[in-house]
């Protein structure tokens, strides 16, 4: 069975009562992924953002290459069970605080849209393309790793969104 690569991207903004700040928390968490089944490639260092969405806490964030043999949908199952484990409920409030959120980014596999309700999943992540606190890490660790979608680079896809825009007149 062939080994696909996953760009995972992991982020916190509470604490978890044993392994503490949101920053202990992705490397725990990381340390979760590294399980044998599923092998942390690289990891890139954990930063600071703001949170999107209603949320007033901090993020910590960070992404990391992970290898295994699943597909993308058992990936994700794989992924919310972690998530379970340290503590998130997959209800209420959308864009809240939580203890750890992990998402699939790309894979090395290309496009793929599949699964079901909480388990639908669509890569490479609609998003990410938009969101500095996943495209800054993965540059550190994935940079030249292509979107699928548009055929650019994840260091192609920070330069555009981080570019000076010009002040409106």
């Amino acid at each position: 069975m062939a080994k696909h690569h996953y760009l995972v991207a992991l982020g916190s903004n509470m604490r978890h009562p044993r392994h503490g700040s949101p920053r202990k928390v992705i490397a725990a968490a990381l340390a979760a992924l590294d399980n044998g089944k599923y092998e942390v490639m690289a990891a890139s260092p954990v930063i600071e953002s703001a949170p999107v969405g209603p949320s007033r806490r901090r993020y910590a964030n960070g992404v990391a290459v992970v290898c295994s043999k699943r597909e993308p949908d058992e990936m994700l199952h794989k992924l919310h069970k972690i998530e379970h484990k340290f503590g998130r409920r997959r209800m209420g409030q959308a864009w809240g605080s939580r203890v750890l959120d992990l998402d699939l980014v790309l894979w090395s596999g290309g496009p793929w849209a599949g699964g079901e309700g909480d388990e639908s999943l669509i890569l490479p992540h609609p998003a990410f393309r938009a969101r500095d606190f996943v495209l800054g890490p993965a540059r550190r660790i994935a940079g030249p790793w292509r979107d699928p979608l548009s055929g650019l680079t994840i260091n192609q896809l920070h330069a555009r969104l981080t570019k000076p825009r010009p002040a409106p007149r």
